[in-house]
């Protein structure tokens, strides 16, 4: 009896979620796959704090290497292989050992595409200088932590506000002590919130130190002996010893379209609920996959490490001839910047606005805790609800120790379909050390339910 095989492009979250899964339903299939980095299985989210000193050694962020998937899962993991082709009616994938040069070519009865994302890095002058780093895999964190250890940098660039920027900004500032610029061509930090919460993560930005500069345009590098010297941007020339780009990534999606396969929003990869693909025979998942917004229905494409678990949990469900399927994502996400954290999930209002739909925000500012009790921190709510249903659309928050969390609640409340009204009904927990007798996300609620005339 000829055995199924089963290859997997990319070795990461969604890649190896979906592994597990296949193996658990198909013990006698060989499931082969294929990585271009060194690393398998490791959490990306983490590489800003083990640059920063928090996390080490390196390792600690490897959930599993590829030794442990063969031993344990009679999985096969080839790291420093590149996939350079597909064809999904011949069955077959070629590939490129990099360490060796040797190509050669692989046959699969089922495929799944788990490419992951690139940094967004803008072709100026002088990239390519020591010191400048985009952190997309695990290996380039090792290379900006070593640049770190070996030449002591004393100020750091950070290009971009998004969620890698802000990040980086604080390991270099709240941990390395280093002096920090953060440097953003949007005239606010964080695009995807509204830009009166993106106002309070500034401020919150340069209340630490360090020296913000909106609406400035990168424009190129100085070097010095190699290493780069200086930032040059539309307003002038910022010294650095270091540079971060963190100007988000896009989807690797460009083997799949040479294949035929049908793309979707941001050119990811069109899936269905199964994280099937317009081939049969081909599943996708991950960073390079397109999803469903819950809350718009529209197609959606989020870069996040847990939407790439579940698809890949979902994929691997369905490529094991099990049933599963992923209604779709909010986009929820959160982070942090020294003593402050945000988050966000769902429309924002200039998303809403974008779909034409009617509503109405509110924006409270209270505290994490019961304000009597010791450590209670100022934290700001935002909730975006529809005018005429009270479906609730988003929110948004910013505050100090113990708010980002709240945003699950949320979030739960957007999955389940709640209006603003079912949100305020909700039965919280309450204790003064965790919060208020009305939690700030109800309290929120309340306040929304004023301009929307439910209160």
């Amino acid at each position: 009896m000829v055995k199924e095989r089963i290859l997997i492009i990319g070795g990461d979250a969604a890649g190896m979620s979906a592994a597990g899964q296949i193996r658990k339903r198909k013990p006698d299939a060989d499931i082969v796959v294929y990585e271009r980095s060194g690393f398998t299985s490791y959490s990306a989210c983490g590489i800003p704090y083990y640059v920063a000193g928090l996390v080490e050694p390196e390792t600690r962020l490897v959930v599993r290497t590829p030794e442990e998937f063969r031993e344990k899962q009679n999985i096969e993991v080839h790291i420093r292989h590149e996939v350079t082709a597909i064809d999904p009616d011949g069955g077959k994938i070629t590939v490129h050992a990099l360490e060796t040069g040797r190509e050669f070519t692989d046959s699969f009865d089922k495929l799944l595409i788990a490419t992951g994302a690139s940094p967004v890095v803008p072709p100026v002058e002088g990239a390519d200088a020591a010191g400048i780093f985009s952190l997309g895999t695990l290996e380039t964190g090792i290379e900006a932590r070593r640049f770190i250890d070996d030449h002591r940098p004393e100020h750091a660039v950070v290009v971009g506000g998004g969620y890698i920027g802000l990040e980086m900004a604080e390991a270099f500032a709240c941990v390395r002590g280093m002096k920090v610029t953060l440097l953003d061509k949007s005239p606010q930090v964080m695009n995807t919130f509204d830009p009166d919460m993106a106002e309070l993560i500034g401020n919150a930005i340069r209340s630490i130190g360090t020296e913000l500069r909106l609406g400035e345009g990168l424009t190129g590098f100085t070097s010095r002996d190699g290493r780069v010297s200086s930032v040059l941007t539309e307003n002038g020339e910022i010294p650095a010893d270091m540079v971060i780009m963190g100007l988000g990534v896009r989807p690797n999606s460009s083997l799949a379209g040479e294949a035929g396969l049908k793309l979707s929003v941001r050119d990811s990869i069109l899936a269905d609920e199964t994280m099937g693909t317009s081939h049969p025979a081909v599943w996708a998942a991950g960073d390079c996959a397109s999803t469903t917004h819950l809350v718009s229905g529209k197609p959606f494409w989020v870069a996040l490490g847990t939407v790439a678990n579940k698809m890949g949990r979902v994929a691997g469900i369905s490529m094991g001839g099990g049933s599963a399927s992923l209604r779709g994502v909010l986009g929820t996400a959160m982070s942090k910047h020294c003593d402050y954290e945000v988050a966000r999930t769902g429309l924002s209002e200039k998303e809403a606005a974008e779909l034409g739909l009617a509503f109405s925000s509110s924006v409270i500012k209270t505290k994490t805790r019961a304000g009597y009790y010791p450590g209670a921190e100022p934290m700001h709510v935002k909730l975006v609800g529809e005018d005429g249903t009270g479906r609730l659309l988003g929110g948004q928050i910013v505050g100090g120790q113990g708010a980002a969390k709240r945003v699950d609640i949320i979030a739960a409340a957007l999955a389940a379909g709640m209006t603003v009204n079912d949100l305020v009904d909700l039965d919280l927990g309450y204790a003064p050390p965790f919060s208020m007798a009305w939690d700030p996300v109800q309290i929120a609620g309340r306040e929304l339910l004023k301009k929307t005339g439910g209160e």
